[in-house]
């Protein structure tokens, strides 16, 4: 069995399970998770959700920006600089930085 096939048959529980060990940093046991079995986790996990059509909201990583999008305090968004001794709040001041 390949990964691509382990993963697409992966159990829903498994999935949930291992999404809140990588929250929690450790197994349901208790066992710390080390390093590579996080990444190896948090792999499976995001490769889970591409293949299964989970939504975006719902995904690992996600951040609902909310009301704060487009402005500063989004991480999207840049401060020009271009901008000389204006310490006024301009919105065109603000540009999207797509990643």
């Amino acid at each position: 069995m390949t990964y691509e096939e382990l993963i697409e048959r992966l159990d829903p529980t498994v999935y949930r399970n291992l999404k809140r060990a990588i929250e929690l940093g450790k197994w349901p046991d208790g066992r710390a998770l080390t390093r590579e079995q996080r990444a190896i986790s948090l792999e499976a996990v995001i490769y889970y959700e591409e293949k299964h059509n989970v939504p975006e909201e719902q995904r690992v990583g996600y951040l609902d920006r909310g009301e704060k999008a487009g402005t500063a305090c989004d991480p999207s968004v840049q401060f020009r600089k271009d901008r000389q001794g204006n310490n006024d709040v301009d919105p065109d001041q603000f540009v999207e930085v797509k990643v």
